[in-house]
């Protein structure tokens, strides 16, 4: 596999790989119909990202989740096998994509994960907003439009019980935040929305050099 990440050359990786959680057969397989989709496989996360992820939900004891943006499903996947079981598991996935998504539903009932599992088709800010309660996550990963990343931050945080976990990808953009000469809009964005985490105090976060970059917040 192609390292995501621009911190990593391949035998790094590899080693990486080798030396951290396995790849699962449906996660494997997963992998490899996304990445024959082409150029638009790059928004799949890495395979570290979601081993990390995992060990995250099992560390936190999380039982509900969201996501923003769920592309092929493979976040999904370990996130939810690192639920536990109906009734007391479950993930929210917010997309806005049949034609995506639609790969990962057979990957999900193949690892027998897919009860757990509660895709919402549309704009995931009117999902959020059509959601009951407050306080009710206990963990949450954004990875969907760089524009609205505040806005479905500023969404979830009221949603998220103390001490939740939001997990947030991309942000370091393949190394454009720092670029002073990189003044695309989605490279603004991120900038901005790192710039307004970590002056929120609301929240503790830390941004890890994982794949493309991935901002831990913890709310207080």
């Amino acid at each position: 596999m192609t390292p995501k990440s621009f911190l990593l050359d391949e035998s790094m990786h590899a080693y990486l790989l080798a030396h951290s959680a396995p790849v699962t057969e449906v996660q494997r397989a997963l992998i490899d119909e996304t990445a024959a989709l082409g150029g638009v496989a790059r928004m799949q996360i890495a395979p570290e990202q979601g081993a990390l992820m995992a060990l995250l939900v099992r560390l936190t004891g999380a039982q509900e989740a969201i996501e923003i943006g769920t592309f092929t499903g493979y976040s999904a996947l370990c996130i939810a096998h690192a639920l536990p079981a109906p009734p007391h598991g479950r993930l929210i996935c917010c997309d806005v994509s049949e034609e995506w998504t639609s790969i990962g539903r057979k990957y999900w009932q193949q690892a027998g994960v897919d009860d757990r599992i509660d895709l919402r088709i549309g704009p995931a800010l009117e999902t959020i907003e059509s959601l009951a309660g407050l306080e009710q996550f206990d963990i949450a990963f954004i990875d969907a439009d760089k524009g609205n990343y505040g806005n479905y931050y500023e969404a979830l945080l009221p949603r998220m019980r103390p001490n939740g976990l939001i997990l947030v990808d991309n942000v370091l953009w393949s190394g454009a935040v720092v670029d002073p000469a990189n003044q695309d809009g989605d490279t603004i964005a991120i900038r901005a929305f790192n710039d307004m985490v970590a002056a929120d105090d609301r929240v503790e976060s830390v941004i890890l050099p994982v794949a493309d970059g991935l901002t831990l917040i913890r709310k207080r």
